[in-house]
């Protein structure tokens, strides 16, 4: 049985339960963070000494923490092809493209965009500095374009650990009220992914508590 500490609403425990989805694991979550608080008690820091969600235990293992960590680990162990290949260098192409998305998009998108549109009460935001965030976030979107107008996913033809990492984000990013660059291949992935049931069930979730009026 796995075990996960984090709240729903929060984007990486989402690429998290969006992979245990995609696997079909078993799993109890515990809401941590947040509103719900916890993750500073010293029963969750012995697991997670930064505090931060999520954190996942498998069994009676020790706990993970960093999201892309407990990612690879889940693919590893559950994972098969074409999702995580046993093969080290068609898993590495994989793996390539998955910490890409993770530093260039969803790092770009979470504090730059998300923490300056939804987080910041509309008094407060810096408009000139959303606005470059978004362009810059959109340079790196020009390179998914081009990789997804030629494949049906960031890494190829079939589904893998590298559209969580990139796909998570996405939800989000076409939900805000922000003026986007063009990038229709990305759109058309996206509108791609909300047809798998996991990314409906555990990323296209509202974030509404989160907003800050």
């Amino acid at each position: 049985m796995l075990t996960v500490w984090g709240r729903r609403n929060s984007s990486n425990v989402q690429a998290l339960m969006w992979c245990i989805g995609e696997l079909g694991l078993t799993f109890e979550r515990h809401d941590i963070g947040h509103k719900y608080g916890g993750n500073d008690t010293p029963q969750f820091l012995a697991m997670n000494p930064n505090g931060t969600v999520p954190v996942l235990q498998d069994g009676d293992d020790e706990p993970i923490w960093e999201t892309g960590a407990i990612l690879r680990y889940l693919a590893n162990r559950y994972g098969d092809a074409p999702f995580w290949p046993k093969d080290i260098h068609a898993r590495t192409q994989i793996d390539k493209w998955a910490e890409w998305a993770k530093i260039n998009i969803a790092i770009n998108f979470s504090g730059p965009i998300f923490w300056r549109v939804v987080r910041t009460a509309p008094k407060d935001r810096d408009e000139r500095a959303i606005r470059e965030a978004i362009e810059t976030l959109g340079r790196k979107l020009d390179i998914a374009e081009a990789r997804l107008a030629r494949h049906a996913f960031l890494s190829g033809d079939e589904f893998t650990l590298a559209d969580i990492q990139l796909g998570h984000v996405l939800y989000r990013y076409f939900d805000i009220a922000i003026d986007r660059p063009e990038h229709p291949a990305v759109r058309r992935y996206y509108d791609r992914l909300t047809m798998r049931p996991a990314f409906r069930e555990h990323v296209m979730v509202s974030y509404e508590d989160l907003r800050v009026m």
